[in-house]
């Protein structure tokens, strides 16, 4: 145990409840004496036993396991559960995952926008024969087994869609995390869709193409998905298929009237 004085953290947290007709987007200051260990999950939790019941703020496995704690902290999309008080300022600036619509306060819907880019780029194994429950079971590589793992570490907790740039101007693009469900599926074996179809999803305005390249959300991922190389990996298949569209092929390598 240290004997230095514990600091009085004062937080600065975005509040709004869009259920109330009357609510304006403020911000509302806190101050709370931090304690060893302390996470964010443990402050706000005290903030709105002792302070303000009214906070909304969402928590569930405290193990940054369910991805329901992501939110802006000074700036950056962080899990609330892992994110240790002392390894920041004495001002604490708290804001919603952008992105996404919110529910209240610090509270957003990541599951209706996660839902929706599982439609848009059909994250699940197709086939085209009908399941045969006494068939056996397919084998597969080692190798390949742990890629597809790795593909379906995501928690969907949206921080990498926050810190996508792209994809808050843009609501069609399936973001990082879809990039990554894309390739997920891609390299299944038990997945039947060919090129031409992987690449109607792929090689268009709303894919791999819409993006970037900054790679914040490679930065921000609080699981360390190799997001980096998910989206060269789609850009690479793109390219070295022929599969994308005439006019992007002409941004990227081309001048108009060249």
């Amino acid at each position: 145990m240290t004997d230095e004085k514990a600091r009085t953290l004062r937080f600065e947290i975005f509040r709004m409840d869009p259920s109330d007709p009357q609510s304006e987007p403020r911000m509302q200051e806190f101050e709370l004496d931090e304690t060893p260990y302390m996470t964010l999950f443990l402050a706000l939790n005290r903030i709105r036993e002792e302070q303000d019941p009214t906070l909304q703020f969402d928590f569930a496995c405290r193990s940054a396991v369910c991805g329901s704690c992501g939110m802006l902290v000074n700036g950056r999309p962080v899990l609330g559960c892992q994110t240790l008080t002392s390894e920041l300022p004495d001002t604490i600036r708290l804001h919603p995952l952008p992105g996404f619509k919110l529910v209240g306060d610090l509270s957003v819907d990541t599951g209706t926008w996660f839902r929706g880019m599982a439609e848009q780029v059909g994250a699940w194994v197709h086939e085209r024969e009908p399941f045969d429950p006494e068939a056996q079971e397919a084998r597969m590589d080692d190798d390949l087994a742990r890629a597809i793992y790795e593909g379906e570490r995501c928690i969907e907790c949206g921080c990498c869609v926050a810190g996508c740039g792209v994809a808050n101007v843009n609501p069609k693009f399936v973001g990082p995390a879809g990039m990554n469900r894309i390739k997920r599926f891609m390299i299944d074996p038990r997945d039947s869709r060919d090129e031409e179809e992987w690449f109607d999803i792929v090689a268009n305005d709303d894919g791999v193409f819409a993006c970037a390249g900054l790679m914040a959300c490679h930065d921000v991922c609080p699981k360390d998905l190799p997001l980096l190389e998910v989206y060269a990996y789609l850009r690479r298949k793109a390219l070295g298929t022929g599969a994308a569209r005439p006019r992007e092929l002409l941004q990227i390598g081309s001048s108009p009237g060249a």
